[in-house]
């Protein structure tokens, strides 16, 4: 089956020039990456774009410090500076209102937008994302412990991000690597997970604010997460008033490229309940 091609733009978000691919038409769909090494939209939602945007207006940011998405030097990176980022690319696009399909750090920021104004959020899914009950993991140490070449990336995706190796292409690592050495991306990765003047891993949220969350959400994730355990899915499952959580097994922490046909059909359908 021929999909939806997604193209390449870049828009002012905030002050920041900012990479986005977009396609689709209809209601829109932001979807969000991760914080991983080598990440991008290209790289995190290559396989899921095309056929949710057989049905919706698609849009997927680089959020910044990550892809081809500006790196200001005065920048300090933080989950509100995600966030507010995020919220300033949906005002240059023009969207008011639109749901949410955010992995890991992309989930996690799509808790923070629904606290922040919840009246433009139609719906959440959240994919293998840091919640209440988080802590510190095998997978997340070596992913911020990465040190750039083709091999430690290669070594990174089989052993951490799933449980099938094979799945993980040459293109994909490739796309990765070559990602996490682009001009400043590896001292933003470090800076923004390591330099104090940063808060990138101030990531937390309470049992509190989650029950604030009304928004339906959709909670997505792989049984052998080595990253974010399936424990946080669960623990968020209670807390969440409006939640439904789907565990797919013999999957890691990448169930949009590990599942990839199930992911973006589950995706879609749940996006279009009313």
């Amino acid at each position: 089956m021929t999909f939806t091609v997604a193209q390449s733009h870049t828009i002012d978000a905030g002050g920041i020039t900012t990479a986005y691919l977009e396609a689709g038409s209809g209601a829109a769909v932001l979807m969000l990456h991760g914080s991983g090494p080598g990440v991008s939209a290209t790289a995190n939602w290559q396989l899921t774009i095309g056929p949710v945007a057989e049905r919706f207006h698609v849009l997927a940011p680089d959020i910044v410090g990550f892809g081809a998405t500006e790196r200001p030097d005065d920048v300090v990176y933080s989950l509100r500076t995600w966030t507010d980022h995020v919220w300033s690319f949906l005002d240059a696009k023009g969207i008011d209102r639109t749901a949410i399909v955010g992995n890991s750090l992309g989930g996690r920021i799509a808790l923070q937008m629904a606290t922040d104004h919840p009246e433009r959020i139609s719906r959440m899914v959240l994919m293998g994302s840091p919640g209440v009950g988080m802590t510190p993991t095998e997978g997340l140490a070596a992913l911020r412990a990465y040190e750039p070449s083709p091999e430690a990336m290669r070594q990174l995706l089989k052993t951490f991000f799933a449980v099938n190796p094979e799945l993980i292409t040459e293109d994909l690592v490739t796309i990765r690597y070559e990602a996490s050495v682009a001009d400043g991306a590896y001292e933003a990765y470090r800076a923004m997970f390591f330099d104090p003047r940063h808060k990138g891993s101030e990531l937390a949220i309470t049992a509190d604010e989650v029950r604030t969350i009304t928004i339906p959400t959709l909670l997505v994730h792989g049984r052998e997460d080595k990253v974010v355990p399936l424990a946080v899915s669960l623990t968020m499952l209670d807390l969440l008033p409006h939640a439904d959580l789907h565990v797919f097994s013999r999957c890691g922490h990448w169930t949009q490229i590990e599942r990839a046909d199930e992911f973006s059909a589950l995706v879609a359908d749940y996006l279009e309940r009313s």
